[in-house]
């Protein structure tokens, strides 16, 4: 049996050819992640251990920063998340409002992996504006645009 590094490293390398095919934009960075941008949502698709036998693919978009996070929010939030076929929104540790999917790497297949990032993509562009007018806030993608856009003056 492989174990987790070499079955994560087989898991990115299977996700970047994928992602080669769907989106020749994406970034790829040092820590192992990859992002592909849609609208204004950033997807970021991870890897981390699951169990002995697999690794779990993770998409995320981080969708509002600063919202206000009190029983409504919430209430709204949760009725989303009976509404969606699949991913569901959450909180970070900062109360940035985040949209994610978990995969699975091992039956992981092309198919799948096309529809996951495209349909997470396009329910976080979709419901990241609705957000800030629920509950008011900032798209997380504005903040990781002036993060990124920082790194290239200081190159």
């Amino acid at each position: 049996m492989a174990d987790i590094q070499e079955m994560i490293d087989g898991a990115r390398l299977r996700v970047q050819g994928y992602l080669a095919e769907v989106d020749p934009d994406f970034q790829e960075y040092d820590s192992g992640m990859f992002t592909v941008q849609e609208g204004s949502a950033i997807v970021g698709i991870s890897f981390r251990p699951w169990h002995e036998g697999d690794v779990a693919v993770e998409f995320t978009s981080q969708l509002v920063n600063g919202a206000t996070i009190n029983d409504e929010t919430m209430r709204w939030l949760l009725q989303k998340n009976a509404e969606l076929h699949f991913g569901s929104f959450g909180l970070l540790f900062d109360d940035t409002i985040i949209y994610s999917h978990t995969l699975p790497a091992g039956n992981l297949d092309r198919k799948t992996f096309t529809a996951t990032a495209l349909t997470v993509a396009a329910i976080a562009d979709h419901y990241d504006d609705k957000i800030v007018q629920v509950a008011g806030g900032t798209l997380a993608s504005a903040a990781v645009s002036k993060e990124t856009s920082k790194v290239k003056e200081a190159s």
